[in-house]
């Protein structure tokens, strides 16, 4: 039996690291919408970033965060295209330990209505590392919002059913 009751809305902590060789704090608009959009949405911004498109640059920086328990999720931005510098998934993938690929298959079909095939293009993923989540996320600010909008946004809330993220991060919502 569903249990359908009213949940409470609860907080977590999430950081953003932006990943660019271009961006600063005045340009990179991926980062800070995403920072502005996780404070409007009720959650506290654990940090944010920025990072050179380096592997061991991008890893040990995420590396600080899934070793902080007070930070329960990540958003990276940027780096994920095809491009020689872009080193995203090479830098995640090995610090996972689970990987969440319906995540990247369900961000590529909401960006068909956005960038036709192209999105083909894009190796978004995301994962669980030392009990704290990692989305990656392409740095084109359209590419955010449908992330953020279209699924973190109601993955990342406890009362979202029928299941969400929340729900089994260990000693949050017991």
């Amino acid at each position: 039996m569903l249990d359908n009751a009213p949940r409470e809305f609860i907080p977590i902590t999430i950081a953003v690291l932006t990943i660019s060789d271009t961006r600063d704090e005045q340009s990179d608009k991926s980062g800070n919408y995403l920072a502005e959009a996780i404070q409007k949405a009720g959650h506290h911004l654990g940090g944010k970033m920025i990072v050179k498109d380096d592997i061991y640059s991008i890893r040990a920086q995420l590396s600080l965060w899934i070793a902080d328990p007070e930070i329960q999720t990540i958003i990276t931005t940027g780096g994920t295209g095809f491009s020689q510098r872009d080193v995203t998934p090479e830098a995640i993938r090995p610090l996972l330990d689970k990987e969440i690929p319906g995540f990247g298959e369900y961000f590529r079909t909401l960006s068909i209505e956005q960038v036709g095939t192209s999105t083909i293009q894009s190796r978004v993923l995301a994962g669980t590392a030392n009990n704290s989540y990692i989305f990656s996320l392409p740095g084109s600010g359209n590419a955010c919002k449908t992330g953020w909008e279209d699924i973190l946004l109601q993955q990342l809330d406890y009362r979202h059913r029928p299941c969400n993220f929340i729900e089994l991060l260990p000693n949050i919502a017991s």
